[in-house]
């Protein structure tokens, strides 16, 4: 018998669809033979309660990395027992960042997307001590098990690279099909709580920045981390989407450099010029985690050649800018209509935080009028659909800091109450 699995979702259908009925993508329905588990069927008993008063604390502590902003991210380090999900498009360096972070702890490196020699030249590459690293390219979850249950004395952390790549004999299907991520999944992770390990999986993600497979992978995991960056940047910004040990507020900052990657504590690492001043391009202020940084937000409006006008953005929410465009050409009565307008973060990061609205209305205004924002002024704040400007959570720190920094002018909810002044500031 065979089945249509979502490779999204993991929904499951008797025949094909175009668009998946759970998660509504189109095209992600993958046929698959049902297979059966191969697990004997165990006799029902009832279960055991004990007192969680009674549950001893955990004897080991927190691993520490000695890499501040990985430790920073996780909440103080890594948890024995605990499953970490790290994922980011290939080649932004989730093997590097591994190697360099997990450089002391006694740690078996499985790798299906290398070989042992190139592991050991990264290594090298980078001066870290290999003697704590051990190395498989066997992918069984079965065999890898096994292996692991004779060392598990000897070892701290478990890595596999990548999630997709091994498989199970308990299944006929493909390495990296719905089936076998949450076999071999379920697996590891079931061992690893039972022994205390920690188990670091790295996985793909799609085109649209996903984390590829059946989401239900993120569910069974305690941490996952996103590892965002442009390969031609040399920046790269670590975050937690889910952490049950732990803070998601926090964000780690590195910088890719010849011999591997670098902790960055400097709020205006991702400027360039911190002057600001050309047409379209502005400072945004923003809190990422605890503490306040700045980026620059450039925009193009040029006028089309097309029926219906281009929208490409980068680095920020596509549907945050296209309300902010509705909302300017409403309260400014400006024809954005007939333009194209392209928004960029520079440094190939993603801004989340609701505090760069004030600052893409102030780089969309500034292209449009084709006058310069003011010099060493920072933006900060949200913009509402009445056009209203409404101060964002931690506002005074970015302000301070931002003062501290010697920036000339913030731009905020406290002077800034309206679009209709943001558009004094910039005339």
């Amino acid at each position: 018998m065979s089945l249509f699995i979502c490779s999204n979702c993991g929904y499951g259908a008797a025949s094909w669809m175009g668009r998946c009925p759970d998660c509504s993508k189109w095209n992600t329905l993958v046929e698959q033979r049902e297979e059966k588990s191969g697990r004997k069927k165990e006799k029902t008993r009832p279960i055991k309660l004990t007192a969680l008063s009674k549950i001893e604390a955990q004897k080991k502590q927190r691993i520490k990395t000695e890499i501040f902003e990985f430790d920073r991210v996780l909440g103080g380090g890594i948890v024995p027992g605990e499953i970490i999900l790290l994922t980011g498009e290939p080649g932004v360096g989730k093997s590097t960042l591994l190697l360099q972070t997990l450089k002391n702890a006694k740690t078996i490196y499985i790798s299906g997307e290398e070989s042992a020699e190139q592991v050991r030249d990264r290594g090298q590459r980078l001066k870290i001590n290999l003697k704590n690293l051990l190395f498989s390219g066997d992918l069984q979850v079965e065999g890898i098990i096994e292996g692991i249950e004779n060392h598990q004395e000897e070892i701290d952390v478990i890595v596999v690279d990548s999630v997709q790549t091994i498989y199970s004999n308990k299944l006929d299907t493909a390495p990296g099909s719905v089936s076998q991520l949450r076999e071999t999944a379920q697996q590891l992770i079931t061992f690893a709580k039972q022994n205390k390990l920690a188990v670091i999986l790295i996985g793909h993600v799609t085109k649209e920045g996903n984390v590829a497979g059946p989401k239900t992978l993120e569910h069974l995991v305690d941490c996952v981390l996103s590892f965002e960056g442009d390969k031609i940047s040399h920046h790269r910004i670590l975050r937690a989407a889910k952490n049950r040990f732990g803070s998601t507020d926090e964000i780690g900052i590195f910088e890719m450099k010849s011999g591997g990657l670098h902790e960055v504590n400097n709020p205006l690492a991702f400027l360039e010029d911190s002057t600001g001043g050309a047409v379209g391009k502005v400072i945004v202020g923003v809190i990422e985690g605890k503490r306040p940084l700045f980026f620059e937000i450039q925009t193009l409006v040029s006028s089309t050649v097309f029926p219906s006008p281009r929208r490409v953005v980068k680095g920020v929410d596509f549907n945050k800018v296209q309300l902010l465009i509705a909302v300017i050409k409403k309260q400014l009565n400006l024809p954005l209509d007939r333009f194209d307008i392209y928004v960029n973060v520079v440094g190939g990061v993603s801004i989340k935080s609701t505090a760069a609205d004030l600052g893409i209305a102030a780089s969309l205004i500034s292209s449009i009028n084709n006058k310069s924002a003011p010099k060493k002024t920072v933006f900060t704040g949200e913009v509402g659909l009445l056009g209203e400007v409404r101060s964002v959570p931690n506002e005074e720190k970015i302000i301070k800091e931002a003062r501290r920094l010697k920036f000339e002018r913030v731009a905020s909810s406290q002077n800034v109450k309206t679009i209709t002044e943001l558009r004094k500031i910039l005339s």
